[in-house]
């Protein structure tokens, strides 16, 4: 069995910081789940809200605020003490942990009204390729079937899963439109039915 910690073991550190995903190495999980978006200045960051204010001692939308400012707050005392002062990282930060704990990392494309689905895909592309991650290395998921679509686009080698609260009519069409890997839905609103046809 394949364990993901989502966000990193998010019950035993803030989530989606440097020291949640350390953790889930120490653990002996395979995978992290992470949620990415664009700072202001484009730069992939690992943050799930659209605004900084639950997880940090800021207030904000993560897409208007600077890369310096987004690092310069504290996204750990929120959650402990211990972490005080923790960082939120940026997508380039978590994949070299990932590499170097030899962790696979289900990238989540965290879209909110008005950002740039493209430009969020492209710069994505950008980090996993500068930083010459293996590809085997890496899953996208999105609840946007563009999202994944553009990354199919971009890298068609790494593999895609879509995201689903309830599994719709039309589903296993959709699958078949990004030639997806795997399905992310909750598992208390899928049926025996829908599960032997995925």
């Amino acid at each position: 069995m394949k364990v993901t910690a989502q966000r990193g073991v998010s019950r035993l550190a803030p989530e989606n910081t440097l020291a949640a995903f350390k953790k889930t190495a120490e653990m002996g999980y395979q995978w992290i789940e992470i949620d990415v978006q664009l700072s202001r200045d484009h730069i992939p960051v690992v943050i799930h809200d659209q605004s900084v204010d639950r997880c940090t001692n800021g207030t904000g939308i993560v897409a208007n605020l600077p890369l310096k400012k987004l690092q310069y707050l504290d996204a750990g005392s929120w959650f402990s003490e211990t972490f005080k002062n923790e960082k939120i990282p940026t997508l380039e930060q978590t994949l070299l942990l990932a590499k170097e704990n030899k962790l696979k990392v289900n990238i989540e494309i965290k879209l909110y009204p008005e950002d740039n689905i493209e430009l969020l895909c492209e710069k994505i592309k950008e980090v996993i390729m500068v930083l010459n991650i293996d590809t085997t290395q890496v899953l996208f998921s999105s609840f946007e079937l563009t999202a994944l679509k553009k990354m199919q686009a971009l890298l068609p080698e790494i593999p895609r899963g879509l995201l689903w609260s309830v599994m719709p009519d039309n589903g296993l069409d959709l699958l078949q439109e990004i030639d997806a890997f795997s399905v992310h839905c909750h598992y208390r609103f899928l049926t025996a039915q829908q599960a032997v046809e995925i």
